[in-house]
């Protein structure tokens, strides 16, 4: 019989080690990655906080810092292999073990395959796809490797509704539903180690990704009522999901995409 959860620690990520990438955000503003950052922090976890912005990481670990929690910046390029290693010894010689990957490094691009820069189209690739390839690459075998009372893992890999609902972002919407294949066939693949590998893709979160490019009151209203529930969608929601994916509570889940949108994708949506 499975053990009922623990009350003081229902996600049952107290002590767990977790690595983030793209964690960091401009200034204070809540991105997907520092979300979950600061929430596997509240959930007791122990974060390595990843950018490649030195001063995007030192933010992120000072709020997680300023709860209490425990984190530790860690500066790198998720699409440099090397990197990738260094990033995972990181967590492992900080604190002995590796138990949760939040794959949450992408960029854009728009157009379609006639109107894509061939060098664009395979950087896209590169960040969005290679990248999550890379990290998972050496996160598993630490993973595996994390003493006699090792649970396995869980990773989470960002994928984005563009994959479903393509909308002139052709290299963004192919890297991302390659980002779910990938996701799908990890978790055939190591389910038997006890990992599990899941996806979230969110939809159009008000995130400075967004904001820190230049968006009218307009548009980002217009994103809102896109929504049957008529609301916005923040990075604290898709750190909510990821953070849920990672848990205990999603003990019997893999190899699922959860589409965290507000109905987006449901078709039309009720104006408001």
């Amino acid at each position: 019989m499975e053990a009922s959860p623990d009350p003081d620690d229902p996600d049952g990520l107290r002590h767990r080690v977790a690595i983030v990438t793209g964690a960091g955000a401009l200034d204070d503003g809540i991105g997907n990655g520092r979300a979950a950052a600061i929430l596997l922090a509240r959930a007791g976890a122990r974060v390595l906080v990843v950018d490649r912005d030195e001063t995007a990481a030192a933010r992120t670990v000072a709020m997680i810092d300023d709860e209490g929690g425990e984190a530790a910046p860690f500066v790198g390029d998720v699409t440099v292999e090397a990197d990738c290693e260094r990033i995972v010894a990181a967590a492992v010689d900080a604190w002995g073990r590796l138990d949760v990957l939040d794959n949450n490094v992408g960029i854009g691009s728009r157009g379609s395959v006639v109107d894509e820069d061939p060098g664009r189209w395979s950087r896209v690739m590169q960040v969005n796809v290679d990248s999550m390839f890379l990290m998972a690459r050496h996160a598993i075998p630490a993973m595996l490797d994390g003493g006699p009372d090792s649970s396995g893992g869980a990773i989470v890999n960002i994928a984005s509704i563009a994959a479903m609902r393509p909308s002139q972002l052709t290299a963004y919407s192919t890297s991302k539903g390659a980002v779910i294949s990938l996701t799908r066939a990890m978790a055939v693949d190591h389910a038997a180690d006890g990992i599990r590998v899941n996806c979230v893709a969110p939809g159009p979160v008000y995130t400075p990704m967004v904001y820190g490019h230049g968006m009218s009151d307009e548009l980002r209203d217009r994103r809102r009522r896109a929504s049957p529930l008529g609301i916005e969608g923040t990075g604290w929601d898709i750190g909510n999901a990821v953070v849920f994916l990672c848990s205990d509570r999603a003990r019997y889940i893999t190899g699922q995409v959860l589409v965290v949108d507000g109905g987006v994708t449901l078709g039309a949506a009720r104006r408001r």
